[in-house]
C-alpha cells in the first residue's frame, strides 16, 4: 500500500483536485469564478518556467550524446522499428478518433470564449510561408516567448549539437546545459505540488462557467483511449509478435507479457519497467544484446501510447477551436504532430509538458487552452504507459528476427 501511494501519489491528489473543482463547479456554476486567480497562479507560474525548461531539456539532451557510432545494424533495425510501428499507431491512433468523435456533438463555444479566441486561435496552418513562420522568427528576442516554441526548439537542438560536436572544449558548457536541466525539471516539481489546487480551480471555473458537457468530452476521450489501448495490446502486439515468430512468437510472447504489463501498470513509470522488460523480453528470445540495446532505448525513444495521446490531444483542440479534424490536410498534419510528439519529444526529459505545448504552437492554438489538453495527459497515463512500455517487447521481437533472421526463434527453443 505504501508502495502503492508512491508511486501515484501526485496522480491521486490532482484527480482529487479535479474531482473537487468538478464538483464546486457543479453545484456553485459562474460563482466559483472567485477561485479563478488560484488557477491562473498555476498557469502562470508553468508559463514563467517553459521557456529555460525547454531550452535546457532539449539542448542538455543533444548536447550528452557522445556514442553514435558502434550500434550499427542493431540500432539501424531498431530505429526503422521503432519510427514504423509509432506511424502505425499514429494512424490507427487518427482513424479510432475520427470514428469515435469523443467530443463531437458538444457545444464547444463557451469554451473557446473561455479560454479567449486570441490571435491565431482559427488560423490554418498551410503553405510554405506558414511553415517558414512555425521554426523560425526574424529576432532573437521572440524566441523568448511562449507563443515561439518550435524555434525555441530549432535554437535548442542547434545548441546542443553544436556543443555535442566541438569536443573538449565545450564539455563545460555542456555541464552547464546539464545543471540548467536539472535545475529547471526541479523547479517544475515544485510547481507541480501546486497543480491539485491550480488544476483544480482551473477546472471549477471551466465546470461552472459550461456545466457537464466538459465533464462528457474528458469521459468520452478516456473512453475511446482505454477502447484503443485495449485493442492495440490485445491485437496489434500479438500481430507484431506473429510477424516476428509465426504462431511461436504469438505464444511466446503471451506466455511472458504478463508481469512487464502489470509492472507498468502498478508503476505507471516506462523507465520503472526496464529490469522487468529486459528479464521477460530475454525470456521471449531475443537476444541479449538486442534486448539491451531495444529496451532501454525503448523506454525513452518508443511510446506507441504516447503517439496516440498526442492524436488525441490535437484532435481535441481542433474540435474546441471549431476545425475539421477530417480534412485531408489536417488529417496529415494531425498524424505527423502526433508522431512527432510520441517519438521525438519523448526522448527529451520533461518531453511529455514540452509535447503539449508543441501541438499548440504547430496548429496555432491559444496557449491558454495547454491545462485542457494537460487533463488528457493524466487521465490517460495508465493505458499510455502500459502502451508505451510493452511495445517495446514486441519491437525486441522484430528486431530480432529482422538482425537474426527468420529461424530466430527456433534456434532460441533449441539451446533451452
Amino acid at each position: 500500500m505504501v508502495k502503492f501511494w508512491r508511486n501515484y501519489r501526485g496522480t491521486i491528489l490532482l484527480f482529487c483536485g479535479l474531482i473537487l473543482g468538478g464538483l464546486a463547479g457543479a453545484v456553485w456554476g459562474t460563482k466559483v469564478n472567485v477561485v479563478k486567480p488560484l488557477g491562473d497562479l498555476f498557469l502562470n507560474l508553468m508559463y514563467m518556467i517553459l521557456i529555460p525548461l525547454v531550452f535546457f531539456s532539449i539542448s542538455s539532451a543533444i548536447a550528452g550524446m557522445t556514442e553514435m557510432k558502434r550500434l550499427g545494424k542493431i540500432l539501424a533495425t531498431t530505429l526503422l522499428v521503432f519510427l514504423g510501428t509509432a506511424l502505425i499507431s499514429a494512424i490507427l491512433g487518427y482513424l479510432a478518433v475520427l470514428l469515435f468523435r469523443p467530443i463531437n456533438n458538444v457545444d464547444m463555444a463557451s469554451v473557446r470564449h473561455l479560454m479567449g479566441n486570441v490571435k491565431g486561435a482559427g488560423k490554418q496552418v498551410s503553405g510554405l510561408e506558414q511553415l517558414i513562420n512555425t521554426f523560425t522568427v526574424d529576432d532573437f528576442s521572440k524566441i523568448l516567448s511562449k507563443d515561439h516554441m518550435l524555434p525555441l526548439i530549432v535554437v535548442a537542438l542547434f545548441t546542443g549539437i553544436a556543443t555535442s560536436t566541438s569536443g573538449e572544449a565545450t564539455k563545460p558548457f555542456a555541464r552547464v546545459l546539464a545543471a540548467g536541466n536539472v535545475v529547471t525539471m526541479k523547479i517544475v516539481k515544485y510547481i507541480m505540488y501546486y497543480a491539485p489546487i491550480g488544476l483544480g480551480c482551473f477546472f471549477a471555473t471551466v465546470i461552472g462557467n459550461l456545466g457537464s458537457e466538459m465533464v462528457t468530452a474528458y469521459l468520452r476521450t478516456w473512453l475511446v483511449f482505454l477502447g484503443f489501448a485495449f485493442f492495440y495490446f490485445f491485437f496489434v502486439m500479438s500481430g507484431y509478435a506473429f510477424v516476428a515468430g509465426g504462431a511461436a512468437g504469438f505464444k511466446m510472447f503471451w506466455k511472458n507479457i504478463g508481469k512487464p504489463a502489470i509492472t507498468a501498470i502498478a508503476t505507471s513509470s516506462s523507465a520503472a519497467t526496464i529490469p522487468v522488460n529486459l528479464e521477460y523480453t530475454k525470456r521471449m528470445g531475443v537476444t541479449p544484446d538486442i534486448a539491451e540495446t531495444v529496451i532501454p532505448l525503448g523506454a525513452n525513444t518508443h511510446k506507441d501510447g504516447s503517439v496516440v495521446g498526442g492524436i488525441l490531444k490535437a484532435t481535441f483542440l481542433f474540435v474546441l477551436f471549431g476545425r475539421n479534424i477530417a480534412s485531408p490536410e489536417n488529417a496529415l498534419l494531425i498524424i505527423c504532430t502526433g508522431f512527432l510528439v510520441g517519438v521525438v519529444m519523448s526522448a527529451i526529459p520533461g518531453g511529455g509538458f514540452v509535447a503539449e505545448t508543441v501541438i499548440i504552437t504547430v496548429f496555432g492554438f491559444p496557449m491558454s487552452a495547454l491545462p485542457l489538453i494537460l487533463i488528457i495527459s493524466e487521465i490517460i497515463d495508465v493505458p499510455a504507459t502500459l502502451l508505451n512500455s510493452s511495445s517495446n517487447t514486441t519491437a525486441g521481437m522484430l528486431v530480432t528476427r529482422f538482425v537474426e533472421g527468420k529461424d530466430w526463434l527456433k534456434n532460441f527453443q533449441k539451446i533451452q
